[in-house]
């Protein structure tokens, strides 16, 4: 059938042609787009569902932006199905919070959205030398999350409307200091134990297997004792600098990169200025505000009849505090940097001039150029290889969607082999030996990618050696393999493995031998106390564990404290078992009156989390929110959500 699709497809656009232009004329382009495949449905919130194309979308999104800015981190990490699932429950919250911002009538106006854009950082670093913003790199950034102006700025409008719903709740909650203290004292407190611990290891080594045992431990574990599947295959990668080697820079358009870059270097001009500030925040009484422009003026007049006094009164009368004892003082900045009419104010003075009262949002400020630092203007035959990389690498950027295209199709099309592919877009062709479905420890590029793996051992791809589709592994790069030798997973067999079901064996029967053995010593200490024989007290906390584990400590603390001293035991798995006598409870230490403050505030920040966690709990109810598919257990790392 796909042989049959592979050589006759031009016969078969024709046929699709004109299938799909009748269905167009019957039903509409939207009617169209809604019987195409959107995936099952993972999630709903108020009756509207959230399709798995959806929530693959946006993983995509989320894993571009964290590779961007953290191009370091760990593929597998990004990918795994945690990070998947997290994804969604984002989605979800979005969703209940932008339905209860709409049944609220919590709306964002326009000036209050000009104002959040104005703020932005990545906005601010998109204005020229004018102060105008690039609209060009302004779309350029929209279209890098898939997104329009008009789009992006409608999701910050919808986002500023979500963070409404909460805002109240976080503005109005508090934890007064015998709430916090009651808290602290009960969760910081300090208890004196004496814990025994039963280490499986000890016990393991007084464990002598029969061959017959380890023959029978072999035989009800086979899972324990598998070789992983495994395959070999040949590969291609596509990225960037693949690209990159035909692209040609003509002389004429690296002139023009750099005149423009010139323009950009010298609108990096940093000035360095010191100001007086009174104070006066925009929410501010009007006869407040009026008030401190007339202080401004005062000390304005001060000023102009003695200059050099500037320093001496910013430290005396500036309500700046991180500049007022540095004599206003405020280092160099660049455009951007500063409010926009404090800083429209500073680049107009030429240095050693001294401001007018200038309002901002803040209050009223007096400023002083001290400083022009005006950036080293380098030549174009100085710049010319770092600009013909840059150049080069932008036309590959947008050379490289095209080229996907045409490689996506040519690994289809010529799906037996990758040789043919690899001359037409000048590839090497790499080879892998013994890949199994998970990255090997300490692999990197592509073969450390899942979703590369994933398709690699894909029914259709290990049957039949056929290349995979063109798989993305990472930002602007693709890449497609072939296996050429599969080895099934197999048991091993009891030969070579007996050292192992040996060592497997003696650590099973270990566990249950310590488990045993301290269930029987806190029964015996319940029994009779007085003949307790356990190592020496020490004091322990959840701020300050010592030595100890946290399964153990924490069982210490839950013990009642009314019933001191009083034993408990924590089975600790693979770890062992513990066997804890609580002889009594101590007050913590009292905290330093700076830590005490830091300890109410985070008290009363956690406190605050925790009412916004109820209340988001009580809109997904009121919202109908649901999540279909099943949370990923700890162990899962390795296994698709889907």
């Amino acid at each position: 059938m796909f042989d049959f699709v592979r050589k006759n497809t031009r016969i078969l656009q024709f046929v699709l042609f004109l299938l799909i232009v009748p269905s167009f004329v019957l039903f509409g382009v939207e009617g169209y787009m809604n019987m195409s495949d959107r995936g099952q449905v993972v999630a709903s919130v108020a009756g509207t569902d959230i399709h798995e194309s959806e929530w693959e979308a946006a993983h995509r999104r989320e894993v571009d932006r964290l590779r961007e800015s953290m191009p370091g981190v760990d593929p597998k990490l990004l990918d795994s199905p945690q990070a998947r699932y997290g994804t969604l429950e984002r989605m979800v919250r979005e969703r209940v919070m932008q339905a209860a911002a709409e049944k609220s009538r919590l709306v964002t106006g326009d000036e209050r959205l000009a104002g959040e854009l104005q703020r932005s950082p990545l906005i601010a670093s998109l204005r020229g030398p004018d102060g105008r913003i690039d609209m060009a790199r302004y779309r350029q950034l929209a279209a890098a999350q898939g997104m329009t102006p008009e789009m992006f700025e409608n999701q910050m409008r919808a986002d500023l409307s979500s963070r409404q719903v909460l805002a109240g709740l976080a503005g109005t909650s508090f934890v007064t200091a015998t709430q916090a203290a009651v808290a602290l004292d009960a969760y910081l407190e300090r208890r004196e134990v004496q814990v025994q611990h039963f280490a499986p290891a000890e016990f393991a080594r007084r464990v002598t297997p029969t061959d017959a045992e380890i023959e029978a431990y072999y035989k009800a574990n086979p899972q324990l004792f598998q070789a992983p599947e495994q395959i070999d295959i040949e590969y291609l990668v596509l990225d960037l600098d693949s690209v990159m080697r035909d692209v040609a820079v003509n002389e004429a358009d690296l002139k023009t990169y750099y005149e423009q870059n010139v323009a950009r270097q010298t609108a990096l001009e940093e000035r360095r200025a010191s100001h007086i500030l009174v104070t006066a925040p925009a929410s501010a009484p009007p006869q407040e505000r009026e008030a401190a422009r007339q202080k401004a003026q005062e000390l304005l007049a001060q000023v102009r009849k003695a200059p050099d006094t500037f320093a001496e009164l910013a430290r005396r009368n500036s309500q700046d505090p991180g500049s007022a004892a540095r004599g206003g003082d405020l280092d160099f900045f660049t455009r951007g940097a500063m409010t926009k009419p404090f800083e429209d104010a500073a680049f107009a003075l030429k240095k050693g001039e001294i401001s007018d009262v200038v309002e901002t949002d803040f209050g009223f400020h007096i400023i002083r150029l001290t400083d022009v630092k005006a950036p080293q203007q380098r030549s174009y035959e100085a710049m010319r290889p770092e600009l013909e990389a840059e150049l080069k690498k932008q036309q590959a950027q947008r050379k490289f969607a095209e080229t996907a295209d045409s490689f996506g199709n040519a690994v289809y099309e010529q799906s037996d082999g990758l040789k043919a592919v690899a001359e037409k877009f000048k590839l090497e062709v790499r080879t892998a030996t013994g890949l199994t479905r998970e990255p090997a420890q300490g692999a990197t590029g592509v073969l450390a990618s899942p979703k590369f793996l994933a398709a690699l051992f894909a029914p259709d791809s290990i049957e039949k050696k056929r290349n995979t589709d063109a798989v993305e592994v990472a930002a602007n790069q693709l890449a497609s393999g072939r296996i050429v030798a599969h080895q099934p997973a197999r048991t091993r067999p009891l030969a070579e493995v007996k050292d192992q079901v040996r060592e497997q064996l003696k650590l099973a029967r270990g566990i249950e031998l310590a488990r045993k053995a301290g269930a029987e010593q806190l029964a015996a200490l319940k029994a009779n106390p007085g003949a307790a024989n356990l190592p020496a007290a020490v004091v322990v906390s959840r701020e300050a564990p010592r030595d100890l584990s946290e399964p153990v400590v924490e069982a210490a603390m839950r013990v009642d404290a009314k019933a001191l001293p009083a034993f408990t035991g924590v089975d600790m798995g693979s770890q062992g078992y513990s066997v804890v006598k609580v002889v009594k409870t101590l007050a913590r230490e009292a905290a330093p009156a700076e830590r005490a403050g830091q300890e109410r505030q985070q008290v009363g920040q956690m406190w605050a989390q925790a009412e916004a966690r109820a209340y988001y709990a009580l809109l997904k109810d009121r919202y109908d929110a649901k999540i279909r598919v099943p949370r990923p257990g700890p162990d899962e790392a390795a296994q698709a959500t889907r």
